[in-house]
C-alpha cells in the first residue's frame, strides 16, 4: 500500500468533527494567541513548512521560525504534488507531524478561504527575540500599526525576497499569522523571523545601540529613496556625491533632532519604518528615525499602497548593501589598468572595449529605484494609502 493509499484509508470526512472545529477556530486571533498555533493554507505554504521541518537552517534559534504541527490534505491535491507527498511520508515515518487525509468538505470547513487550495498546515507560532533580530540583521522591515492582513503578508514576502533579516510588527498592528496574511506571504513566514507586539520606542533604542539606522517612509519628505540610491551608487564607483551631500548630509528638516544625519547611507545596516495605511507614521514615530524618506511619484498615480512602497524601499537598501561585497568600479578599473586579466572579453566596467580603446557604456548600472513607479500616498502617510 502506498503512502497516499494509507492516508486515504484514514480519511477524515465529517465536517462537524471536533478536530475540524479546532482548526477552523484558528481564524480568530484570540484562539491563535491562546493556543500558540496558526493555520498556513495552500501548497506553497505547506511546502515551505515541510522544508523547514526537514532541514532547519544551521545556527537558527528554533524559537525564531514556525514549527510544523499537523498537515491536512485532500487526496487529489496530494496526487498533484508528489514532492509534498514524499516529504510528508518522511515526516510521518519520524512521527514528527500529524498527517491526515480529509475530504473536500472537511477542508472547506477548516478554512475561511472562498476557494480552498486543497491542503493546509497547522504550525506553532514562533517567539523570536526583538533585540536578537536587531543585532543580527543588516536589513529590517518595521510595520507600525498596519491593519490590513493582505498588506502585511505582501510586505513579509517582499522583505524575504529583498533579503531582510527580520520583519517587526509593532503593538496595534494586524496579526501576521492571520490566515489571510499567511496566504499573502506565500511561504515567507517560514524563512525569516517575524516579531509581533513590539514597542517601537524600545526597538528604536535597541536598533540604534546595535548600529542600525532607522529610515521612516513618508511621502511628504523632501529626501527621496532615489536620491539615497544615487548617492550610494556614486560612493560605490568612487565618485564624490557632490550636491547629494547637501541633501543627505545634515541640514534638512527631515532629520530627527537626535540623528547623526551625515551618516545616513543606504548601504548601512537599516531598519525601515512603514506606517498605518490611513494615518501613516505619527510625528512621534517619525522622530524616532534618523531620516524621513519619500518614494517619488513619476506619473499621475495618486498613491502607492504600503506593500508596493515597502518593496521599493527595501530593494533600494538591499541593492546598496549587496554592493558592499563587490569591488568598487573604480577599484576594478585601476586593477584593469595595472594589467589584470580580462574575463570573457569584457573590460572592468562589464562592457566590451571599443575599437578606440575607450569603454563602451554597456555595463553602466542604473541607480536603484530610479525607474520604479512610486508615490507619496504609498509612503504617506506611512508608506500606505492617502490620509
Amino acid at each position: 500500500m502506498t503512502f497516499v493509499e494509507r492516508l486515504e484509508d484514514r480519511l477524515l470526512s465529517n465536517p462537524r468533527a471536533d478536530r475540524v472545529r479546532d482548526v477552523a477556530a484558528l481564524t480568530r486571533r484570540s484562539t491563535r494567541s491562546k493556543r500558540g498555533l496558526f493555520r498556513a493554507e495552500g501548497p506553497q505554504n505547506v511546502r515551505e513548512a515541510l522544508r523547514l521541518a526537514l532541514a532547519p537552517p544551521a545556527g537558527q534559534d528554533p524559537a525564531e521560525l514556525p514549527v510544523l504541527d499537523a498537515v491536512y490534505v485532500t487526496g487529489p491535491e496530494l496526487e498533484r504534488h508528489p514532492e509534498i507527498a514524499a516529504d510528508l511520508e518522511v515526516l510521518e515515518a519520524r512521527r514528527d507531524v500529524f498527517v491526515r487525509a480529509v475530504s473536500t468538505e472537511v477542508l472547506a470547513a477548516m478554512t475561511d478561504a472562498v476557494t480552498p487550495q486543497g491542503m493546509l498546515a497547522v504550525c506553532r507560532t514562533p517567539r523570536p527575540d526583538a533585540e536578537r533580530a536587531a543585532a543580527t540583521a543588516d536589513l529590517v522591515c518595521v510595520l507600525v500599526r498596519v491593519q490590513d492582513p493582505g498588506n502585511a503578508g505582501t510586505v513579509v514576502r517582499a522583505a524575504d525576497a529583498a533579503g531582510a533579516g527580520a520583519v517587526v510588527f509593532t503593538a496595534g498592528s494586524v496579526d501576521p499569522f492571520n490566515p489571510k496574511a499567511v496566504r499573502s506571504s506565500a511561504g515567507s513566514l517560514f524563512h525569516l523571523p517575524v516579531l509581533t507586539g513590539v514597542d517601537l520606542t524600545d526597538f528604536s533604542r535597541s536598533a540604534h545601540e546595535r548600529g542600525l539606522q532607522l529610515l521612516a517612509a513618508d511621502g511628504h519628505a523632501c529626501v527621496t529613496v532615489d536620491e539615497l540610491a544615487d548617492a550610494a551608487l556614486l560612493r560605490h564607483v568612487g565618485a564624490r556625491p557632490g550636491a547629494q551631500a547637501d541633501v543627505i548630509g545634515g541640514t534638512h528638516d527631515d532629520a530627527a533632532p537626535h540623528s547623526g544625519r551625515a551618516t545616513v547611507a543606504l548601504e548601512r545596516p537599516t531598519a525601515w519604518l512603514f506606517g498605518n495605511e490611513a494615518q501613516g507614521l505619527s510625528a512621534t514615530e517619525r522622530e524616532l528615525a534618523d531620516l524621513a524618506v519619500a518614494v517619488p511619484l513619476h506619473g499621475r498615480a495618486e498613491s502607492l499602497n504600503v506593500g508596493t512602497a515597502a518593496t521599493v524601499c527595501l530593494y533600494s537598501s538591499a541593492r546598496a548593501q549587496q554592493r558592499r561585497t563587490q569591488p568598487s568600479i573604480s577599484t576594478a578599473v585601476a586593477r584593469d589598468a595595472a594589467g589584470s586579466p580580462r574575463h570573457g572579453g569584457t573590460d572592468a566596467l562589464g562592457g566590451a572595449p571599443a575599437q578606440d580603446g575607450s569603454h563602451a557604456p554597456v555595463g553602466t548600472e542604473t541607480p536603484a529605484g530610479a525607474d520604479a513607479p512610486a508615490g507619496p500616498g504609498g509612503v504617506v502617510p506611512g508608506a500606505g494609502e492617502p490620509r
